[in-house]
């Protein structure tokens, strides 16, 4: 993926203060050109986006089974699949990362607790040996209710005590985070305030989150910035066709 020419990123936004984080500076330090769209509002970009040198589903609050009351979701999910389906390089975070596995072929279902809040991480072997070796003792934010089942041929880099399926690759082009490793801690009051109902709803302190975020949130921006550096790095020059 090296040459003078820009290359392009597409991302998919579920809710407006669920973006790219701390990953947007490090992708346009990377050379790449970032097209926005907002998932519901804008027209999927299925075709065009096919061609994009990199795809990134970010997180919001909708099932990704929610296909009836969600319809767009059909085509997100088509685009998600049909990126796969060439390896061409996508990165899906949260909500993003339980699209990719219904892409492919694997169920998402409710998690037996809400997870909201900062925890490590317990990263399997091949865990330790990818990217994500970055985040090893470094507490990541969690804010899920569902959980993705790990799909066929997908490598399993991490886990919580909640949560068993924290994270997967295909190959060195695709990487399903359910945690927010991108999460830019000065901004959390963007997601209290947003996700105040849920809060309310299970149970979750605004006042401990804020603490929680205040003493975590530059070791997770150091350390995001190194997983997501190698693992931009060593994405695939040629892409698999169909």
């Amino acid at each position: 993926m090296n040459g003078s020419a820009p290359r392009t990123c597409v991302a998919l936004r579920h809710v407006e203060f669920e973006h790219l984080g701390t990953l947007e500076l490090l992708l346009r330090q990377s050379g790449f050109d970032i097209r926005l769209v907002d998932a519901g509002r804008d027209a999927m970009p299925v075709a065009e986006a096919l061609e994009d040198d990199l795809l990134v589903v970010l997180g919001g609050p909708i099932g990704a089974y929610d296909e009836q009351h969600y319809p767009f979701l059909t085509e997100e999910i088509r685009l998600i699949e049909a990126r796969l389906r060439r390896g061409r390089p996508t990165l899906g975070i949260c909500l993003g990362a339980q699209l990719m596995a219904r892409a492919l072929g694997a169920s998402v279902d409710l998690c037996p607790v809400k997870e909201i809040g900062w925890s490590e991480l317990v990263l399997t072997d091949r865990g330790i040996q990818s990217p994500l070796a970055a985040l090893q003792d470094v507490e990541v934010l969690h804010w899920h209710g569902d959980v993705f089942n790990l799909p066929d041929g997908a490598s399993l880099l991490a886990a919580t005590q909640a949560c068993p399926h924290q994270a997967f690759a295909l190959g060195h082009y695709a990487l399903g985070l359910q945690f927010h490793a991108e999460v830019d801690a000065d901004e959390i009051e963007s997601w209290l305030i947003g996700h105040a109902v849920e809060l309310a709803m299970a149970g979750k302190s605004p006042e401990q989150l804020r603490q929680q975020s205040l003493h975590h949130g530059a070791a997770l921006k150091r350390a995001s910035r190194h997983l997501f550096a190698e693992w931009l790095a060593d994405l695939p020059v040629e892409t698999v066709q169909a």
